[in-house]
């Protein structure tokens, strides 16, 4: 069934999905998924779960159901202190991991799950990854947790120096990182692919001391401009930022369109959305509250734009457009970022989740070039010349 489904792909997927949208408009009502609300966006942090207000309890146990797979750190462990940041940030990511996946699957007209993959690393910790692919509303469709512990490589070293941390070369350096990444590819040209990634990041120098600070972001990546869609994604963002400090948003949303420059190509791979990196202030508990708030504005950030395009109709120009986008996500993926240049350089790197972001299908075509006045040239204006959204 996979080669025969790989095979309509490769001859004719524009004109398979063409009709079968079409067919898909008079079912819409019926289909999975076109009511999910706000309910798995509301489910609670460790920080604040009744199941874990007082470890001391007798009989008290973490509920792991609700998440993807068990924690990598041993349930009784994260229940030992719950105020220990990399407690608080593994059970944060697991709650994120966990709600959008299922937001996503809610989403799959045909009932597509998530394939789940608990994996452990020699070196320290391990991870989760969750991959959907071949849906009928997603092609291919990551959501990956970390939490890893170990010595820095020398690569390693030398690009957090170049960021200004204080850390000395040719030591044994312990570290312990842990983070959600995920990277949506849909099916249909009309919907948006997103990305986002929020981490914590603990170092121990040679002296003993310890450096933390935090990162992420989430950005969107359109194959077709629809600025209504742009506009709710950024405000969506602002609103998270705005919760905790007003400068955040238009600092963040500038170092994102700096951030996913593809420069070799003066284009960006999407209209941005924020990053930020290195954050160890004002103190670490705003910091952490900080991001848990960008991470569960993913949801009704993204959901919506895929509820409303997911059964649009589609051929196959619009289909070879967008396997063009997917390489410029290529190019910039293995060429500029650092999560991806992270991963390749840590000892016992787990390659299937460092290279999950990468579409299942991709196109380069020599010197292509949109008309201006097409619909593709209306995004490439844009990719060339990053606007503010709201």
């Amino acid at each position: 069934m996979n080669a025969l489904r790989h095979t309509i792909s490769l001859v004719s997927l524009g004109t398979f999905q063409l009709v079968r949208r079409t067919r898909g408009q008079h079912v819409q009502g019926f289909l999975l998924g076109t009511g999910l609300g706000l309910a798995s966006f509301s489910a609670v942090t460790y920080a604040h779960s009744a199941e874990a207000v007082n470890p001391k309890v007798k009989g008290v146990q973490l509920n792991t159901s609700r998440f993807m797979a068990d924690p990598i750190t041993d349930s009784k462990e994260l229940l030992k202190d719950k105020d220990n940041m990399r407690h608080r940030m593994e059970l944060l990511i697991m709650e994120i991991q966990a709600e959008f996946c299922r937001a996503l699957e809610a989403e799959e007209n045909c009932g597509q799950k998530f394939k789940v993959d608990r994996w452990e690393r020699a070196e320290g910790g391990g991870g989760i990854t969750c991959v959907l692919q071949d849906g009928d509303v997603f092609e291919k469709a990551g959501v990956n947790i970390s939490v890893v512990t170990g010595s820095l490589p020398p690569a390693a070293v030398q690009q957090m120096r170049a960021r200004g941390k204080n850390l000395k070369e040719g030591a044994a350096l312990p570290f312990f990182a842990s983070g959600v990444s995920a990277v949506i590819h849909p099916r249909n040209p009309h919907v948006p692919t997103i990305h986002f990634n929020y981490r914590y990041f603990e170092v121990e120098t040679a002296k003993g001391e310890k450096q933390w600070w935090f990162g992420g972001g989430t950005d969107l990546t359109p194959y077709y401009l629809c600025e209504k869609d742009a506009c709710h994604f950024h405000q969506t963002l602002k609103s998270a930022c705005d919760e905790h400090d007003a400068t955040y948003y238009p600092r963040f949303k500038k170092w994102c369109d700096d951030y996913f420059r593809i420069k070799h190509r003066n284009e960006s791979r999407g209209i941005g959305g924020i990053f930020f990196d290195d954050i160890d202030s004002p103190n670490q508990e705003a910091a952490f509250g900080f991001v848990a708030s960008c991470a569960r504005a993913v949801i009704p950030s993204y959901m919506p734009l895929v509820r409303e395009h997911k059964n649009q109709e589609y051929g196959n120009n619009e289909r070879q457009w967008q396997l063009l986008r997917r390489g410029r996500y290529v190019e910039f993926n293995l060429i500029y970022d650092r999560g991806t240049k992270f991963g390749l350089y840590t000892p016992g790197a787990r390659y299937e989740s460092i290279l999950m972001s990468l579409p299942l299908h991709a196109r380069w075509e020599y010197m292509h070039e949109p008309k201006s006045k097409s619909e593709e040239g209306k995004l490439m204006k844009v990719l060339k010349n990053p606007k503010e959204w709201v």
